[in-house]
């Protein structure tokens, strides 16, 4: 249908007196060629006409008035529009909408003719979702119900979920659903097909720190700062260490080498972690420190052996174990 979105508009428009028609097509760009990124303000008309953005937009509103008495003749276009809409939970996100309407060619025709449509309705920009057309009211309650219920689990279990995990557990249709989800500010899909919450840096990766932080996640291992900067694209391996020294989200456990604090690494040199090991654990002897130790730091054991040997800080008891020197 979209090849005869012109010729469709052109018809509706042609029986305007010429200012209203040249509002309306100024207003939804509807010239031939025009983009959707074109469309022009009440103030643009009015100072072109000479007259205020109010008398601009009363002759926009009567000839829209006279264009919904004529447009009869494409019912058609208006019900598949409508059959379209219903297949994704009656609900849809304005830029995806009007690119499977409009093509990259049509879509300032295609919001001309939902704008005309006597079932279509639009929601602008709010907190919870981006611009959305829909039919029924019930299709927003349902959306904002299903969205609603994602972000209150995804908040909960504090991890993105696959596609396959969201459809298992949603009440809706798969197309509702992530209709749905598309259209929510809150609740976003990264790269690999996770949905989480926006402000996640798997979801939404803000400078190489986080995207550091990704690698760490998709390895699951610890890496050496140089292997993270070859993850990123573009990175450079200075700036990839700087990163990694000053966020508290890694943990520097061998020479050069990272993780993760939230596997259980705390931060500190081999001595503070024999200090923090010995105040938790009381007093232990040279395997077992050497055995939690090593599961902390990826170093020699005479590294772990030279720290126990300085007096300074530790000393052996009665039965050959190490404890913490008092001051």
């Amino acid at each position: 249908m979209a090849q005869n979105y012109q010729k469709i508009c052109d018809e509706l428009l042609k029986d305007l007196p010429d200012r209203q028609r040249e509002v309306v097509s100024r207003r939804f760009g509807l010239t031939r060629g025009q983009e959707a990124a074109d469309l022009e303000t009440l103030e643009s008309i009015g100072e072109d006409f000479g007259v205020t953005r109010e008398r601009v937009r009363q002759i926009e509103e009567d000839g829209l008035r006279r264009i919904k008495q004529n447009m009869g003749k494409y019912e058609k276009v208006f019900q598949s529009y409508s059959q379209h809409l219903k297949k994704f939970g009656g609900l849809r996100k304005e830029s995806t909408l009007l690119e499977e309407l409009g093509g990259k060619e049509y879509q300032p025709q295609a919001c001309f003719l939902l704008t005309i449509g006597k079932e279509f309705e639009r929601e602008g920009d709010t907190e919870e979702f981006y611009p959305v057309w829909f039919v029924g009211k019930g299709s927003v309650s349902a959306a904002r119900k299903v969205v609603t219920s994602f972000y209150n689990r995804l908040k909960k279990i504090n991890k993105p979920l696959s596609s396959k995990d969201l459809k298992l557990s949603s009440a809706v249709n798969e197309k509702a659903l992530f209709s749905y989800l598309e259209a929510s500010k809150k609740i976003q899909k990264n790269d690999e097909g996770f949905f989480g919450l926006r402000e996640w840096p798997e979801i939404n990766p803000r400078g190489v720190k986080d995207k550091a932080y990704l690698a760490f996640k998709k390895t699951n291992k610890p890496l050496h700062f140089k292997e993270v900067a070859g993850m990123i694209q573009g990175s450079l391996v200075q700036t990839v260490h700087n990163e990694l020294i000053r966020d508290p989200r890694f943990v520097l456990v061998g020479r050069g080498i990272y993780a993760l604090s939230e596997w259980g690494y705390a931060p500190g040199e081999v001595r503070e972690v024999i200090f923090k090991t010995l105040k938790e654990k009381g007093p232990l002897t040279k395997e077992e420190i050497l055995k939690k130790v090593l599961e902390q730091r990826l170093v020699k054991e005479n590294t772990v052996l030279l720290n126990l040997s300085n007096k300074n800080y530790f000393l052996k008891d009665a039965r050959g174990r190490y404890k913490v020197k008092e001051a």
